[in-house]
């Protein structure tokens, strides 16, 4: 192994899987600071990964059509070890051909065959959260490395008060928000990829929140591709009813989007990628969850500060439908603590 050992992560998934990859990358960054750290990510992720302060190369998965080209990058990268957090049959060939002499994963599926160090985890268990599961692994790589990363607390994305206030003052100017109150994000979409609230049912969320506070803080509504004609919706029945809400302005990509997510105090929305740059940032988060084994709020619990963040799921049913029924998750019931919560973390 080299004094400044390159080391290779491989995340090449969706954005919240990849968001809850930062603890694990943080593990490596101060394990030393000579390790050099690329990461494998898709087109999608990587503006995020070339702010991400954990990372020194990025590294764009072209997918299976551009495996010709990604081998022969990998192979010129001489890197010493390849993590992968998330193991797949091509990730362990390509690894294996680019000889990579350390090749790490979860022991899952016939992928293993393709690396030479695998860890038992079972996540399919959902016994721990997803970026624990993640950390452990890094932990037992810089271990085979000789090194060992301190206990590292939140935030996974740090941001100075002068970049968190930069982003506050230009948000506040785009939207005429006071700077001096308490902005939360709303994230109702989900991108398809998790189930969440309706957006009747966020409005009346909202509304029950803002009755239990006691003063009143600013909404922004946050929105994807094709999400935005919902976000307006919402928006303008949240005023309606008397509500501080706006829609956020447009950033230039998601990189930018997720910088400005550091002017707010907190996000409430479903298990999505923006949940979890919140957490990241931490911030506060109030996530809304399926009661699923594979998907609970434990195995996709943000990795901010655990005093910072709150978790709603359907009450259990022996119907299966009803794990994913998220209108059974009841609003009053939630409304009482996220009210709580927002009026503990003002923004100072």
């Amino acid at each position: 192994m080299t004094a400044k050992p390159r080391i290779l992560v491989v995340r090449n998934d969706k954005l919240g899987d990849f968001m809850l990859a930062w603890p694990a990358l943080r593990a490596l960054r101060e394990g030393s600071q000579a390790n050099h750290i690329a990461v494998l990510v898709p087109d999608y992720t990587a503006p995020l990964a070339r702010v991400c302060p954990w990372i020194d190369e990025v590294i764009v998965d072209p997918g299976p059509k551009g495996d010709r080209e990604l081998l022969t990058r990998l192979r010129a990268g001489r890197f010493d070890a390849l993590l992968t957090l998330f193991s797949t049959p091509r990730i362990g060939w390509l690894g294996f051909r680019a000889g990579i002499a350390l090749r790490m994963a979860p022991a899952t599926k016939w992928a293993q065959l393709f690396y030479n160090a695998r860890i038992r985890q079972r996540r399919s268990r959902s016994e721990k959260p997803e970026y624990r599961y993640n950390v452990e692994l890094a932990e037992r790589l810089l271990d085979r490395l000789g090194q060992r990363a301190p206990e590292a607390a939140p935030p996974h994305w740090p941001r100075s008060p002068e970049q968190r206030q930069v982003e506050r003052q230009r948000i506040a100017a785009e939207c005429g928000l006071d700077p001096d109150r308490p902005w939360w994000f709303l994230h109702p979409g989900s991108g398809g990829s998790a189930v969440n609230l309706t957006a009747e049912r966020y409005v009346e969320l909202l509304t029950k929140v803002h009755a239990r506070l006691d003063r009143p803080v600013g909404w922004l509504i946050t929105f994807g591709p094709n999400e935005e004609a919902n976000a307006e919706r919402i928006r303008a029945e949240l005023a309606a009813a008397g509500l501080d809400a706006r829609l956020m302005p447009r950033r230039e990509g998601i990189a930018g989007f997720a910088c400005s997510l550091a002017a707010g105090d907190g996000m409430i929305a479903g298990s999505t990628g923006p949940l979890h740059i919140a957490g990241c940032l931490d911030l506060g988060t109030v996530g809304f969850y399926p009661a699923k084994r594979s998907a609970t709020s434990l195995r996709w619990q943000t990795c901010n500060d655990a005093s910072k963040r709150l978790a709603f799921s359907p009450p259990p049913g022996s119907d299966p439908a009803a794990a994913t029924d998220m209108g059974r998750i009841d609003l009053d019931a939630a409304a009482a603590p996220i009210a709580a919560l927002i009026e503990r973390l003002r923004f100072t």
